[in-house]
């Protein structure tokens, strides 16, 4: 693994890991953020509108982008991206789509106020909290083209945007701050692992 892949995760990860350390020290307990946040949405009407709008439309922007790096790969014969872009799909359905839903639905962690008791294979989305799928999904997004492009710049500006919609989800009383960090975390495996299938000669025709 490229020591410039191990820096530009951590550039890109920092403002979230930042954020989340903040809320641990901050708060004596998660319940405690929770509760925090729920009267805060009460008294900020505008700030919890903008946090709808950076949770609702987060992941949809990305599918713009990849759409149209599809697209402009195919139509003028990019190999190299149109693999990249492939491989990052098929590496964000079996993570974001698959294997963070199943294991929200082994664990059964409930959200926060949807009380204390864990209530594996429930089928209940107030029982579906960790990991945070808007936060894995959308890692699993943009984490790859921070790697591949490795433009200090962009990943800063990526990671802000994760840092964003990872707090958004906390703010909204969607998830706990660990659900984001496990949601980031297996997403980052995701990540380097599409970076490195699109680099390597796996699947390649020889």
């Amino acid at each position: 693994m490229r020591c410039t892949s191990l820096k530009h995760w951590a550039l890109y990860s920092a403002p979230l890991l930042l954020i989340l350390a903040a809320l641990w020290l901050g708060f004596d307990t998660e319940r405690d953020a929770a509760l925090f946040f729920k009267d805060f949405r009460a008294a900020h009407a505008g700030l919890t509108m903008f946090m709808k709008f950076v949770t609702d439309w987060c992941n949809p922007l990305f599918y713009l982008v990849y759409a149209g790096m599809l697209l402009t790969a195919w139509r003028t014969g990019n190999r190299e991206r149109l693999r990249f872009v492939l491989v990052v799909l098929v590496v964000q359905g079996l993570v974001a789509g698959l294997a963070v839903h199943f294991t929200k639905y082994l664990i059964g962690r409930p959200r926060p106020g949807q009380g204390h008791w864990y209530e594996p294979l429930s089928g209940r989305a107030a029982q579906e909290a960790l990991p945070s799928g808007h936060t894995a999904e959308y890692t699993g997004w943009t984490l790859p083209l921070a790697l591949r492009l490795s433009r200090a710049a962009l990943t800063v500006l990526l990671g802000l945007s994760l840092g964003l919609v990872g707090f958004s989800r906390i703010y909204l009383g969607w998830h706990h701050p660990t659900d984001v960090f496990f949601g980031w975390l297996l997403s980052s495996v995701g990540g380097f692992a599409a970076v490195i299938i699109a680099d390597s000669s796996l699947f390649r025709r020889s």
